[in-house]
């Protein structure tokens, strides 16, 4: 079977959806690969390392036109129009909120099957692309709040005196939320976190990160998301993280879920009260923001707090995201076409749940 790898043509996207590391791999296991020339170009992986790799460089329709299109973004009405009738494609196809991406591609005669839409079961763990891209965007989103922040982040001895470090919030201990602990931890700030799941705590805690109890406990859903709280639990969540937000230098915020509005964690009363120079990094832009005053794609400063609202992180890291993704995608490939063969079997939980066009009924 032949694989394509497209070039991506979304704006400001720099990942590539595999890797010569991978692509490798997969001709070993029996696939012929089709890579767009320049698809990796924009993720430091030039041409020349996929034709090392045992890819052939095709022109951007040869590759869409193969057996299996792999994409990091929805494909664009143009690419769908290029995509083989009976072929496959992964990627991230935002199938909660795209419908008429979706609905395309379904038309188009394309079994489509969605990252995001991969069950958060043991066996799937070494293909959750959502986990490996939020590691990635809680890393980066630590570097962009130190970079700019007007302090430093560890505590400094110097001739001209002690420098206190920097205090930072983060908000939701999911996969992004414990990578940006763990990696403020490491830049010397002191670190507090609050989720509402008390289960949590301890993990928190194992970081070196103090666990905030603001009296808001909430249930966990079965993809391991925080459950969704009433209008009463997240009123009082805005009064008591107002009352701790104010003495931080540093806010992350990673409250999301997919297909749903961003929950709105941080109120325009608590940016008031932060300190003139604290920095606001919010992960959930990309569903509107988990503070009220965040513009999803622009750094903006709101009553001189700096509000990064960037949606495209993991893209800002653009070699290891893509790696990572890379490694994700081939092991879904190899899961629905062992031995370089088709074999989608429905009745599987992974093949069923991550498919959200063109499934067989």
């Amino acid at each position: 079977m032949r694989i394509g790898i497209p070039k991506e043509t979304a704006a400001g996207e720099a990942r590539v959806a595999l890797v010569p590391e991978t692509v490798a791999k997969l001709v070993t296991a029996g696939f012929e690969v089709l890579a767009e020339r320049g698809a990796g170009e924009s993720a430091s992986f030039p041409d020349a390392q996929y034709t090392a790799a045992g890819a052939t460089l095709v022109d951007a329709a040869t590759a869409l036109g193969a057996d299996i299109v792999t994409k990091v973004r929805t494909p664009s009405a143009a690419e769908t129009g290029q995509l083989q009738r009976g072929s496959l494609l992964v990627g991230f196809l935002s199938p909660l909120t795209d419908k008429e991406g979706v609905a395309a591609l379904q038309g188009a005669g394309v079994t489509a099957f969605a990252l995001e839409s991969i069950p958060r079961i043991s066996r799937a763990q070494s293909m959750d692309a959502l986990s490996s891209q939020s590691t990635v965007a809680g890393y980066k989103a630590v570097l962009v709040a130190a970079d700019t922040l007007p302090k430093f982040f560890p505590m400094l001895i110097t001739a001209a005196g002690t420098v206190a470090p920097a205090k930072v919030l983060v908000l939701g201990a999911g996969v992004a939320g414990l990578q940006a602990i763990a990696t403020a931890r490491r830049l010397g700030a002191v670190v507090s976190a609050f989720d509402v799941r008390p289960a949590v705590k301890e993990q928190v805690q194992s970081l070196g990160a103090v666990f905030l109890d603001l009296g808001i406990n909430g249930e966990e859903t079965a993809g391991g998301y925080a459950a969704e709280l009433t209008p009463e639990q997240q009123a009082q969540q805005q009064v008591e993280l107002q009352k701790r937000i104010a003495d931080m230098d540093v806010v992350i915020t990673t409250a999301l879920i997919p297909g749903r509005p961003a929950p709105k964690l941080i109120t325009a009363d608590a940016v008031k009260a932060m300190r003139v120079g604290s920095v606001i990094v919010d992960l959930a832009a990309e569903a509107g923001g988990n503070c009220e005053l965040t513009a999803p794609g622009e750094v903006v400063v709101r009553e001189g707090v700096t509000i990064v609202g960037s949606t495209d992180l993991p893209s800002q890291m653009a070699w290891h995201a893509s790696q990572l993704l890379s490694r994700n995608i081939a092991t879904l490939l190899l899961h629905l076409a062992p031995g370089a063969e088709l074999k989608l079997d429905w009745a599987d939980e992974i093949t069923a749940g991550a498919c959200v066009a063109g499934k067989e009924s």
